[in-house]
């Protein structure tokens, strides 16, 4: 089955053994060895799984806010793991081995970041920070520098250097798109791969789990940290981060 067949399937049709399962998300295998099913769920977890809730729709939303984020980075030149968004919750994307890092950007200071270093949330950083932590759950996922991931092995020196500068490509271009959408891009997770031919991609998702959304004129928080801090409104949050961005498409 081609991709365009597979985009119009029923997602149980070409749905195989699940190769992983996450707080988010879930993979599937497909017909095509080069080609993951991923499901959007609406389960819903804080502070390294001791919150957990669920948000309506939110696999739909994030779904949908992801296809439309990745779609225009691929535009830009911004080599990414999707193929196409299929139904409502889920998208087809290429089979890639994922380094066992997550990369953040940081525009402005919130979260952890601000706890460790003192700082007022909402402090505008000069110059944006990368960070890299390790992506393992059962560790709360720590903070670790180009030594640790060399000692570790997760990646060669120039997988890193391409990562690092995909992520600042991509500071700059996501940053210009939510500005047209009245959002500010506070803060926000990125995870890589490599496909079979060694190309260095852009993995996991582009949504209000993994990033910090704010309204750029009130300061309204409009992604998971509703949820996390009990503001309420989640749902109206996600929903309407993807109604900017599909009324502000170029």
């Amino acid at each position: 089955m081609k991709l365009e067949q597979m985009l119009k399937a029923n997602p149980d049709e070409i749905r195989g053994e699940k190769v992983y399962e996450g707080k988010a998300k879930a993979l599937f295998r497909t017909e095509d060895p080069s080609i993951l099913l991923m499901e959007f769920k609406d389960d819903a977890t804080a502070f390294d799984g001791k919150k957990k809730g669920t948000i309506v729709e939110k696999g739909y939303f994030n779904a949908h806010i992801s296809a439309n984020l990745n779609t225009y980075l691929e535009g830009q030149g911004i080599a990414t793991h999707y193929l196409g968004l299929m139904r409502d919750r889920f998208h087809l994307v290429r089979h890639m081995d994922m380094f066992g890092l997550e990369v953040v950007v940081r525009n402005i200071a919130a979260g952890s970041l601000a706890r460790r270093l003192g700082m007022d949330e909402g402090t505008v950083l000069p110059k944006p920070i990368l960070e890299h932590y390790l992506k393992a759950d059962e560790l709360s996922d720590p903070w670790i520098n180009a030594y640790h991931i060399a000692a570790m092995d997760l990646c060669t020196p120039e997988q890193l250097e391409a990562m690092e500068e995909l992520a600042w490509k991509i500071n700059l271009l996501l940053s210009e798109r939510l500005e047209r959408a009245n959002l500010t891009l506070v803060d926000y997770k990125l995870e890589f791969g490599v496909d079979p031919d060694g190309v260095v991609r852009l993995g996991d998702e582009i949504t209000p789990d993994t990033c910090r959304f704010w309204d750029s004129t009130t300061g309204d928080k409009l992604d998971k940290d509703r949820f996390r801090q009990d503001l309420g409104r989640v749902e109206d949050a996600y929903r309407e981060v993807l109604d900017r961005l599909t009324e502000s498409e170029a």
